[in-house]
């Protein structure tokens, strides 16, 4: 990639705070690591594993702020693709640490729940930042985290939800659930690459 492109960026990682979200998102692993070698009972050791991954997607989706607003929508062609791999590569990190962390300890779902809720999150942030602003693009996955929260507690205790939108209840290899959580990662990849966050200028 010639210079300029480099630049272009580095700039925009830089803009984002994505070298922030990384060393974020690395915690995060190492957190759960540290909890998963705490004693949970079988309700705790449900309900650990989402509530990281929910963290690790509102940082994520909270890198989607501009700090130029809607003015840097028209400053070049580049900006889709940029936007586009910042989320893809950032997810990615965040499976590959928290999947890591459990290697070897008692990850309840294994790998696959762990990609398939970071995933959907994250979707649902990145639609939460495209309606409501990358600043408030947290509250997405913060939302349904009580919402998978309550649908574990009903898998527990009853009477438990079937439907695949939930899809933190469901077995780590349920189809449903991996193709509403695909569904929604993938519009929210789409939304976000295209528009972009909804930050007004001077947010």
């Amino acid at each position: 990639m010639p210079r300029p492109g480099l630049r272009l960026v580095r700039l925009h990682l830089v803009s984002r705070r994505v070298p922030v979200a990384l060393a974020v998102l690395v915690v995060c692993g190492v957190a759960l690591r540290i909890a998963l070698h705490w004693p949970w009972d079988s309700y705790g050791a449900l309900q650990l594993p989402l509530i990281f991954e929910a963290g690790s997607a509102a940082v994520i989706v909270i890198t989607t702020a501009s700090p130029f607003g809607e003015p840097e929508r028209a400053t070049g062609r580049w900006l889709p693709y940029l936007r586009l791999g910042t989320a893809l590569a950032l997810t990615a990190v965040a499976v590959a640490a928290l999947a890591a962390a459990g290697t070897g300890a008692d990850l309840t779902g294994g790998t696959a729940d762990v990609a398939r809720n970071v995933a959907g999150l994250t979707g649902i942030g990145l639609l939460c930042a495209a309606a409501l602003g990358g600043a408030l693009a947290w509250t997405g996955p913060m939302v349904y985290l009580v919402v998978g929260l309550y649908a574990l507690y009903a898998e527990w205790h009853g009477p438990a939800l079937t439907t695949p939108w939930v899809w933190p209840a469901r077995p780590p290899h349920d189809l449903g659930g991996a193709l509403c959580a695909g569904l929604v990662f993938a519009a929210g990849i789409a939304i976000i690459a295209v528009r972009g966050a909804r930050d007004p200028s001077g947010e």
